[in-house]
């Protein structure tokens, strides 16, 4: 049969999509289109994908609705078997595509392609970063796939596609996967570096990470059978988060900083008490 693989970037006001196009173009796999969908970007980012034209099969423009509906409309337009999707400050190795193809054909019990991946910032390496892959199990408390992997349309199509509707920016991707994976199948885990993940201080993952509890429940309340299933490794694992945090809480107590914050505040707190005393 011959395949064919549709690459999906969701653009807003991101100048780096032209790193990303470029390398969904350069992919060895050569039976495939590359969809843009920008999400309401501003003039300047307008012209520089109409620039992109050569690169880009089809542009899909829409006003500012967030990742989950552009990346589900990109895959509407889609005309391949295979989906892969791409954020626009990221790219991948020029074989991902052949080599994930291959690996679907090789087992029909792979839902998710996914691969090692190397974090950047600002082109300097911070380290490598391998994700678990698996079963369903696998994914029930953490994300266990990179958001860029490939997946077939037809899977995407039988789950209902990205959530659009619940709160959860910056966790479609695990919430995705665990409705992909919830029938069976497993993520599979190319053992190569062959994905560029650029760590950016305005990303999406930055902003959301003080809320990252509260989407681990609209996680948990949309799928309350799997929770119940794993009853004991849910309140393990969440038992685990409150050590986290009251770690964390700890650290900061310690730290030279924080004490030398109270010990500076000290003579503050003593006159404001000092003087609450005296207006009575």
């Amino acid at each position: 049969m011959n395949y064919k693989v549709s690459i999906i970037i969701a653009c807003y006001n991101d100048p780096n999509v032209v790193t990303a196009v470029k390398s969904a173009y350069a992919q060895t796999f050569h039976n495939k289109e590359i969809i843009v969908v920008d999400d309401g970007s501003k003039e300047e980012i307008k012209k520089l994908l109409k620039s992109l034209g050569q690169f880009i099969d089809v542009l899909v423009t829409q006003e500012n609705k967030g990742q989950s509906i552009a990346r589900n409309r990109g895959i509407k337009k889609a005309t391949g078997q295979y989906i892969l999707n791409l954020d626009s400050d990221d790219y991948f190795e020029d074989s991902f595509c052949e080599k994930a193809v291959k690996k679907f054909e090789e087992d029909e019990a792979v839902k998710i392609v996914t691969c090692k991946a190397r974090r950047f910032y600002k082109q300097r390496t911070i380290d490598t970063f391998t994700p678990r892959g698996g079963v369903i199990d696998d994914f029930l408390f953490r994300n266990s796939a990179l958001g860029s992997s490939m997946f077939r349309k037809e899977d995407w199509e039988a789950c209902g596609g990205y959530e659009e509707k619940l709160p959860i920016l910056g966790f479609e991707d695990w919430e995705y996967y665990i409705q992909l994976l919830k029938t069976g199948g497993f993520a599979y885990v190319i053992p190569e570096v062959l994905f560029h993940y650029q760590v950016r201080p305005d990303s999406t993952t930055a902003k959301i990470k003080p809320l990252k509890q509260e989407k681990f429940k609209h996680i948990i309340l949309k799928h309350p059978e799997l929770y119940k299933a794993n009853f004991v490794g849910l309140i393990n694992n969440l038992f685990i988060r409150i050590d986290q945090k009251d770690s964390e809480r700890l650290k900061i107590y310690n730290s030279i900083e924080w004490k030398a914050g109270k010990l500076l505040l000290r003579p503050i707190r003593f006159l404001k008490k000092h003087y609450l005393m005296i207006k009575r």
